[in-house]
């Protein structure tokens, strides 16, 4: 009865968190947004947006124990859609009523987070609800590289600017079409998911930008994705690249046991969440089984697949263990935590960082958003898609604790609250200014 209670709890405080940061914005700082902009969904809480926030201002700083901060600055925040190569640019400068100046350019440039997602077929929806997750608890501002089949391109387009302007003011996106600068285009297309192996070409196309995060489409983000960018520090000299092992346990994972080629460390690696230092993969010679000298990474990617592709599985990723396998100087390992998935869950928990901290990134491989195998992951996939916010959300969790990942809801519930907490300090709390003498 307790855990059912304290589930009942977190759940309450998740939905409302989330009417509060995607309706409400920055009640305190942003003037009302136009109404032309706003759909019939986000009209129905325009009310509570403004409920809260008057709610909120009748508090001084010190009835909420935050101590005095100096007014935020702002930003100029510009949209870019690249369609082939020719840049579309949307520039938008926001006025803010004299809060602050101006950031500098340079200032700008080191608070921006690089995200890559590839999406093709019917992955629209799953790669927004990944970008609402990201923008929901980070707290720096993040620029979106989307990598797209060309009929994907203006839904994404439509679906990123009908969202309220607090939210599209916080980010900057590219789309890009999917292309692969060496071998056959149809071959890469088609290895293991459709346009999956484009991540191994991030490092080649985006050459103008240094550090990236890669996730794969049905990733959500339970804390600030600034939390993940911060293992870029932990890189010592020869380290590139990061992932989490592809699982905890030896006996029962895929790689120890199925494997027909080289493969990283004891259990492999999975690539769903990848950290790349993009600058340092481009001047790396890669070490490998078929050159003494070394490749580049452009180089080695094409040979590598020729030699090995009748012994792959996973496709791109197998590519990158073999990778990884040769290279392991240059790898980081981050917890479990970071790329949770059905494996550490559904054989029994088995992902120790998680029952301590709770999970930061849930990764719903297997298909597990859009089927009942595993009711948890579907559950949090539906909050944060907004499908469940005018529905008891505890009741929905509360479903799946007799299934083998929801018997234990703390692992997906303990982040998502410290997340919230922290979140509302910075971006609601904070605004509250004491009121004139």
């Amino acid at each position: 009865m307790r855990i059912h209670c304290k589930i009942v709890v977190i759940a309450v405080c998740f939905g409302v968190f989330l009417l509060l940061y995607f309706f409400g914005g920055n009640a305190a700082d942003d003037p009302p947004l136009k109404e032309v902009e706003e759909d019939n969904y986000f009209r129905k809480f325009s009310g509570l947006r403004n409920n809260v926030a008057s709610k909120l201002t009748k508090k001084t700083p010190d009835e909420l124990h935050i101590p005095h901060k100096q007014p935020l600055t702002y930003r100029k925040v510009s949209k870019v859609a690249s369609r082939g190569g020719n840049a579309i640019a949307k520039s938008r400068q926001r006025s803010d009523m004299g809060v602050g100046r101006p950031a500098s350019k340079r200032a700008r440039a080191e608070e921006v987070m690089h995200l890559a997602v590839v999406a093709c077929g019917n992955r629209l929806d799953e790669t927004l609800t990944m970008v609402k997750s990201a923008l929901l608890f980070s707290i720096k501002s993040i620029k979106f590289h989307i990598f797209a089949e060309d009929p994907l391109t203006s839904q994404f387009e439509k679906g990123l600017s009908q969202w309220p302007h607090a939210i599209t003011n916080k980010f900057q996106y590219s789309i890009y079409p999917i292309t692969f600068s060496v071998g056959n285009a149809e071959e890469w297309k088609k290895l293991f998911k459709p346009c999956a192996a484009q991540r191994l070409f991030l490092p080649v196309i985006l050459k103008d930008v240094d550090s990236l995060l890669y996730v794969d489409t049905d990733v959500l983000f339970l804390r600030p994705m600034d939390d993940m960018w911060s293992f870029l520090k932990a890189f010592n000299t020869t380290q590139l690249a990061a992932m989490a092992p592809e699982h905890e346990i030896p006996k029962i994972g895929w790689y120890s046991r199925f494997a027909r080629h080289p493969f990283y460390g004891v259990t492999g690696v999975n690539s769903g969440v990848m950290l790349m230092n993009l600058t340092r993969i481009r001047s790396t010679l890669f070490k490998n089984s078929m050159i003494p000298s070394g490749l580049s990474w452009e180089d080695l990617l094409h040979p590598l697949y020729q030699k090995y592709k009748n012994h792959i599985t996973w496709g791109d990723q197998d590519l990158l263990n073999i990778i990884f396998h040769y290279n392991s100087e240059c790898l980081y390992t981050f917890p479990c935590q970071w790329n949770y998935r059905p494996d550490h869950c559904m054989y029994g928990s088995n992902c120790k960082g998680a029952e301590e901290e709770g999970v930061s990134i849930l990764h719903g491989n297997r298909g597990v958003y859009h089927d009942d195998k595993q009711p948890a992951f579907k559950v949090v996939y539906d909050a944060c898609n907004g499908s469940s916010l005018f529905y008891p959300l505890q009741t929905k969790f509360l479903d799946t604790v007799n299934t083998l990942c929801g018997r234990i809801p703390q692992v997906f519930l303990k982040q998502v609250e410290k997340s919230m907490r922290t979140v509302y300090e910075k971006k609601v709390v904070r605004h509250v200014r004491p009121p004139p003498k």
